[in-house]
């Protein structure tokens, strides 16, 4: 008989859009985001979050290790108040994090942060107030280097994926599209450029044509519309790595918002 593979031996890429996806019910991806746990891991939870947030940004790989609660960071401007009263206390996973670091140093990336003050950012924690609402689990984030490749997430990725073996969920938090200055009022169709960029991302996605991915500065229609600068792509990459390199892709959600939003979000299965 075939050995099952459990749900959080899945990676994971979350859309996680506009921070209004924290109190927007008019959007689908909030729902989505609230039945996750159901869907994907509904036998048994996670021992450990990883998150790999577009929201962090450095030059070299780094890890928050937070013993106590990890706090909220409200990295937002211009929202409702409402919002800035929202908290996700979960845990911290200073053992996660440890081990994290020594996966990557021993793939060969020859420098590891590790960060004892900075808490949870939106890309992390709005996501994941959705997805695990009771804060219960234990959370550790990762950074992005925007000045790096997407081969060298995709790298990163493929030296954490044997924490999945150890019960460890992880996803990368980003957007399948973002250009801030092309956003339109409402949720009216998407513009063009961005459907055939979303469309495209399926397309080479399901069909395991990773390396286009990994290039898809070069090979993707309107990249560089899509994605001006790319910190919110490259958690897309650590998450395909972190699946082992050459998984099995499943769009698992798709919506829009303000005309060129994406919120496609997608499953690797080893």
């Amino acid at each position: 008989m075939a050995t099952r593979v459990l749900p959080q031996n899945d990676a994971f890429f979350i859309s996680h859009g506009s921070p209004t996806l924290s109190i927007d019910d008019s959007l689908p991806a909030r729902h989505f985001l609230k039945a996750f746990r159901e869907k994907f891991t509904p036998e048994k939870p996670p021992s450990a979050i990883l998150v790999i947030s577009a929201h962090w940004e450095t030059d070299f790989p780094t890890l928050n290790v937070i013993r106590g609660r990890n706090d909220t960071i409200h990295d937002f401007y211009g929202f409702p108040n409402q919002m800035y009263q929202l908290k996700y206390p979960a845990p911290g996973a200073p053992e996660l994090a440890d081990r994290a670091a020594e996966l990557l140093l021993s793939a060969g990336f020859k420098k590891v942060g590790k960060d004892t003050k900075r808490g949870l950012d939106h890309g992390a924690w709005v996501p994941l107030m959705l997805m695990y609402p009771e804060a219960d689990i234990p959370v550790c984030q990762l950074s992005v280097q925007p000045n790096m490749s997407g081969t060298h997430h995709y790298k990163m990725g493929k030296a954490l994926s044997p924490l999945r073996e150890e019960g460890v969920l992880i996803f990368g938090s980003g957007s399948a599209t973002h250009n801030l200055r092309a956003l339109r009022d409402g949720h009216g169709p998407p513009l063009s450029w961005a459907k055939e960029f979303d469309d495209w991302l399926k397309d080479a996605l399901t069909n395991g044509r990773y390396e286009d991915v990994n290039h898809f500065e070069e090979k993707a229609p309107h990249a560089k519309v899509a994605h001006p600068w790319p910190e919110h792509f490259y958690p897309l990459h650590v998450a395909i790595g972190a699946a082992g390199g050459n998984p099995r892709a499943e769009l698992i959600h798709r919506s829009w918002s303000n005309g060129s939003l994406s919120y496609s979000s997608f499953k690797f299965t080893p």
